[in-house]
């Protein structure tokens, strides 16, 4: 079993910038893919970046698409979320996921792929 823990949350106001880490316990050869989804009070999870562990290559939301960065420590278990020129409808509970699946990061904005999450940090980004 993966463990996720996500940080970095915080309040921010418009133009700002944070970055969000997940943590995990492990990451073997059967996480293929991590992903950052987020949820805004009122609506569904929607899926916001990936990345691939086998091969680096990326996957973005086409919202955040140009503003935010996906990276990976594999020293520290730990994928990255750099958030850059936030927006106040950035605004949500942000999760990162784990698919043990072999699939790629053209469907990882897809949720439904997705095995293991963490708890969820919150960002707040003020007008």
């Amino acid at each position: 079993e993966v463990q996720l823990v996500e940080s970095g949350g915080g309040l921010v106001q418009a133009g700002g910038s944070l970055r969000l880490s997940c943590a995990a316990s492990e990451l073997t050869a059967d996480v293929h893919v991590i992903g950052w989804f987020r949820q805004a009070p009122g609506k569904e999870r929607e899926g916001v970046s990936c990345i691939s562990l086998s091969d680096g290559s990326t996957n973005y939301a086409d919202s955040v698409k140009g503003r935010f960065t996906i990276s990976r420590d594999n020293a520290k278990n730990t994928i990255y979320l750099q958030m850059n020129s936030l927006k106040p409808e950035d605004t949500a509970v942000y999760y990162c996921g784990a698919a043990t699946v072999p699939i790629v990061t053209i469907i990882g904005l897809n949720e439904g792929v997705y095995d293991y999450w963490g708890q969820g940090t919150q960002v707040t980004v003020s007008s």
